[in-house]
């Protein structure tokens, strides 16, 4: 009989690296951004008695439990050593990818059902994903573990995938193929309030691009790249041909993001001087929140018109909302899902037949293209309708009563709907029910011994024809050997500080080496190190004596005696 769910079944230990959850720190990209939107929203609505974090070292969480203090100060941060996932306490660890497959082996030696993993979706075209997808179905991954898909067209995608997967498997192996993760629908969340329309800074945005008051404003907030996120020459060739057809009303287009390479900048500036010269055309730096304010509230449409598959859910719309404007996106991805009629238009979006296309996928699976020129060279035969886009261009400028009611509407789609207080219980919800799968499974869980990891051995089983021996550790005694140079002189020549990496602790060497001069020529088992050692500074395990005892061993400090 399981035992009745607590919030540790409803909790998750988050996987904490600053990569995946820190723009400022590691630069802004759209994982990073809904990272950190993420941990905040779980910070502040999460139904827990605490937060975990699994990370490498206490001081990587530093910025969490900084942010821990300011949001919920009453709930405690605990850090649990990657070397030690087994001391989570809680049902299910968070992985901020879809690929963790890693983290899976990392359970392995623990039991495959001591706890359940979650991922989520982000970019899914890259290489290293769609290579994560088969690793998924390969490795030790059950079904009390989840990958959380943004949007239904990410849940569409990945259950594709896993189906040329398992005809693959069954195929080349004949396999009686496990069952897959779950797969829910789960999107991206945000901070509603954050977002409100500041009427001071829609004023200085205004007379800052020369925008009077029956002007309209269309405005999209994203990462500045033709090759990796939009093309903008559809969007001006729409709006010149707009902008033609409204007499006395000026239309302005205004891009708050940041530039990787010069080479982007130069085909947005270039494209507006060439292809909408009638247009008001700015330019707004993404990385300042000031600016990032400003679009939103200076804006009257927002718009998204996304053509590349390097996007997956679209957040930026969601800002939109919260900001209550009325929305100008393509018919994409995780928008098909949250842009709604009553909130905005979505522009129909087409693509050529699979076989047409093959090459880009072979290119790019094969060496021959990059991640960049693949996401380009799809997005140039992407098409969004422009006869379409132009006419939804005019409807909206000609229209504010209808700009008013999408926007109001959308503010009300994004506080229902995408909410972090909304989705983080949804999300909750999920780990609960992985914990409940988990521990109602009749299924053998399995244990894979720590040193027999198929995808990562130890050293000395995967190269035990190298030696000519393997130490027995139970038969070592050690006594004084011939080196007498002082300890420190050795460490400090070969210096492994270098590395960033001990494979013990001087303190421990030390003690280890004090306890075997001690022994005289009877010389000291790795018991007596053990022994010997509780309660001094520098403590030792059996594990770290075996360690310690063959380096001692290498620089001559000990012999066997």
């Amino acid at each position: 009989m399981n035992a009745p769910l607590t919030t540790a079944h409803r909790n998750a230990a988050i996987w904490y690296a600053q990569d995946g959850f820190d723009p400022a720190a590691k630069g802004i990209n759209g994982r990073r951004v809904a990272g950190e939107s993420f941990l905040k929203g779980f910070l502040r609505h999460a139904d827990v008695e605490e937060f975990v974090l699994l990370a490498k070292g206490e001081g990587e969480i530093a910025p969490v439990r900084d942010l821990a203090a300011a949001l919920r100060p009453a709930v405690p941060v605990r850090h649990t050593p990657l070397l030690r996932p087994h001391r989570i306490g809680v049902g299910t660890v968070f992985y901020p990818s879809p690929n963790f497959t890693a983290e899976a082996w990392r359970r392995a030696p623990h039991g495959t059902g001591t706890w359940s993993l979650c991922g989520i979706t982000h970019t899914t075209s890259t290489a290293a994903v769609m290579n994560g997808w088969m690793e998924l179905r390969t490795g030790p991954v059950y079904p009390w573990d989840a990958v959380i898909c943004t949007s239904t067209s990410v849940l569409q995608s990945t259950t594709f995938t896993f189906d040329l997967i398992d005809q693959h498997l069954r195929a080349r192996f004949g396999a009686n193929l496990p069952p897959r993760p779950m797969l829910p629908v789960i999107p991206l969340g945000i901070h509603t309030d954050d977002f409100a329309r500041d009427e001071a800074a829609r004023a200085q945005l205004r007379a800052r691009i020369g925008a009077g008051p029956n002007d309209v404003v269309f405005a999209t907030i994203a990462r500045l790249t033709p090759h990796e996120k939009f093309d903008p020459l559809p969007i001006y060739l729409g709006m010149q041909s707009a902008q033609k057809q409204l007499a006395g009303q000026k239309l302005h287009v205004v891009f708050c993001g940041q530039f990787r390479e010069e080479y982007s900048r130069r085909v947005f500036e270039q494209g507006a001087a060439q292809l909408m010269p009638d247009v008001g055309f700015h330019l707004l730096d993404g990385a300042s929140a000031d600016d990032r304010r400003a679009t939103l509230s200076g804006a009257d449409v927002f718009t998204f018109l996304i053509d590349n598959i390097q996007e997956t859910f679209g957040l930026a719309p969601l800002e939109g909302m919260a900001a209550g404007l009325p929305l100008l996106v393509s018919d994409w991805d995780g928008m098909k899902d949250t842009v709604s009629p009553e909130v905005g238009f979505r522009v129909t979006a087409r693509m050529l037949p699979a076989p047409t296309l093959a090459p880009e996928a072979l290119r790019y699976q094969g060496g021959i293209d990059n991640y960049v020129q693949y996401c380009g060279s799809t997005s140039a035969m992407t098409e969004i309708d422009l006869p379409e886009l132009t006419a939804r261009i005019v409807q909206l400028a000609r229209d504010p009563d209808l700009r008013a009611r999408m926007g109001a509407a959308g503010l009300a789609r994004a506080r229902a709907l995408y909410d972090w207080r909304v989705v983080v219980p949804q999300m909750q919800d999920l780990w609960a029910e992985q914990d409940r799968i988990r521990r109602a499974s009749t299924a053998a869980y399995l244990r894979y011994p720590a040193h027999l990891l198929p995808i990562a051995p130890s050293p000395t089983a995967l190269f035990a024809g190298y030696p000519t021996q393997t130490v027995a550790p139970d038969t070592l005694r050690l006594t004084r050997g011939g080196t007498h140079l002082p300890l420190a002189t050795v460490l400090g020549v070969r210096n492994y500080k270098t590395l960033g990496r001990f494979f013990a602790e001087p303190a421990q060497i030390e003690v280890a080496l004090g306890v075997i001069l001690a022994a005289g020529a009877g010389g000291a088992s790795l018991d007596d190190l053990v022994a010997a050692s509780a309660g001094a500074r520098g403590a030792i395990s059996r594990f770290d004596a075996e360690r310690i005892a063959m380096w001692l061993l290498k620089y001559g400090f000990a012999a066997r005696a």
